[in-house]
C-alpha cells in the first residue's frame, strides 16, 4: 500500500492538522516509509509465539483480606463542610 498526495491531505484534514503544501511531499514519503515497515512486520511468522501481557513474567502480590478501621460514618462526616441525615451535602448541579 502506498499513500499519494490526495490521501496525505485527507489524513491531515481528518486529524485536523494544518499541513502546508510544501510539507505534503515529505509527509507522503514519511508515511510510505512507515507503511513499508508495517508490511515487513506482516511477513514475520508469529504463529508459535504465545500472547503475553508483559516482557517480564510477573505475579501480583496478594494482600490479606482483613477488616480495616472503616465504617465509622460519624468520624467521616465530621470532616464534611455540610452533612445531613448521614450523607454529604453538595451543591445542586442540575436544575
Amino acid at each position: 500500500m502506498s499513500v499519494d498526495k490526495v490521501t496525505v491531505r485527507r489524513i491531515a484534514k481528518l486529524g485536523r492538522i494544518a499541513l502546508p503544501e510544501e510539507r505534503v511531499e515529505p509527509m507522503m514519503a514519511e508515511l510510505n516509509g512507515i507503511l513499508g515497515w508495517i508490511e515487513q512486520l506482516q511477513e514475520v511468522c508469529v504463529g508459535d509465539v504465545e500472547p503475553m501481557t508483559s516482557v517480564v513474567t510477573q505475579k501480583l502480590r496478594m494482600r490479606d483480606d482483613v477488616v480495616t478501621a472503616g465504617g465509622d460514618a460519624a468520624a467521616i462526616l465530621a470532616n464534611a463542610p455540610q452533612a445531613e441525615d448521614g450523607f454529604f451535602v453538595v451543591p445542586k448541579v442540575i436544575e
